[in-house]
């Protein structure tokens, strides 16, 4: 038996209710705590409360260990399901062509149409470092392309020799 300490549900005797809606493979029931109780004890399983904050608590009749499984496997599975944002990299330069811009930023807007996040990198080199704007104007351009597809998480930053800027695919 699992201890009391242990349990995150209430079961058997510690459900005392005047009332009950008991679920099951039937419809709902209306009865007693104590009825509900005598009724998985006749077969032979436990009386579980499954929510007390409604105005008839609910519960159900099945064994306990049992049900602890299908509530673990059915966290799995929605664990499993639930999709992880990746955060893909895209490299530019302040003397980068329309051309391969347009490449860049076809690229991103795959990216975000598979519900990824882009972080666009523009590193300055050398004597690019004395005109920083121009690198900045080059990051507004890229994002007016991805713009239809994505939202600026955060604006161009210049940290050291390096603009950054995130973007987020839009809610759809």
């Amino acid at each position: 038996m699992i201890l009391k300490e242990k349990r995150k549900h209430k079961i058997n005797g510690e459900v005392r209710f005047p009332q009950v809606r008991v679920i099951g493979d039937d419809e709902p029931i209306l009865m007693s705590s104590y009825d509900a109780f005598q009724l998985a004890k006749s077969q032979n399983k436990d009386i579980i409360l499954i929510n007390e904050n409604q105005t008839i608590p609910i519960v159900k009749i099945e064994q306990y260990n049992k049900f602890l499984y299908n509530l673990e496997k059915s966290e799995k599975e929605k664990k499993k399901n639930s999709v992880k944002s990746v955060t893909k990299e895209i490299q530019l330069s302040p003397e980068i062509s329309d051309n391969d811009l347009g490449t860049k930023s076809r690229k991103s807007k795959e990216f975000l149409e598979d519900g990824n996040k882009v972080k666009v990198v523009l590193q300055l080199k050398g004597r690019q470092k004395a005109t920083p704007e121009r690198g900045q104007i080059v990051m507004l351009k890229f994002f007016t392309l991805v713009e239809e597809l994505g939202v600026a998480e955060s604006l161009p930053k210049l940290e050291g020799s390096k603009w950054h800027m995130m973007i987020k695919p839009k809610k759809k």
